[in-house]
């Protein structure tokens, strides 16, 4: 299974982004999906999630801002950012729980996408 993070760029701050990240492979089911961030010179960070259910959970910071939304048939999750703040600059990293008949429930990791919210 690989994951492709995408939709990164450098918006203004009040701007919006969309994130996707794409699920590919064979014989795999998604559990929960994740979005991290990792800022300049600090720690990776939680940002949201979204189970098989629908379900969501958001960090503090971004509720209110962040939406995260799936297309199971295409096994995309999309992370829409609103009213981007300049400490939403970092590098986003989506995270599934996956299970395969090979290797059972894992996590996997995409390459991360940069965010930059700047004027």
């Amino acid at each position: 299974v690989q994951l492709q993070a995408s939709g990164g760029g450098l918006v203004q701050p009040g701007g919006s982004l969309r994130l996707s990240c794409a699920a590919s492979g064979s014989s795999f089911r998604i559990n929960v999906m994740t979005w991290y961030r990792q800022a300049p010179g600090k720690q990776r960070e939680f940002v949201a999630n979204i189970a098989s259910d629908g379900s969501t959970n958001y960090a503090d910071s971004v509720n209110g801002r962040f939406t995260l939304s799936s297309d199971n048939a295409k096994n995309m999750v999309y992370l829409q950012m609103n009213s981007l703040k300049p400490e939403d600059t970092a590098v986003y990293y989506c995270n599934g729980i996956i299970t395969t008949p090979e290797m059972g429930m894992k996590g996997y990791w995409g390459q991360g996408t940069l965010v930059t919210v700047s004027s």
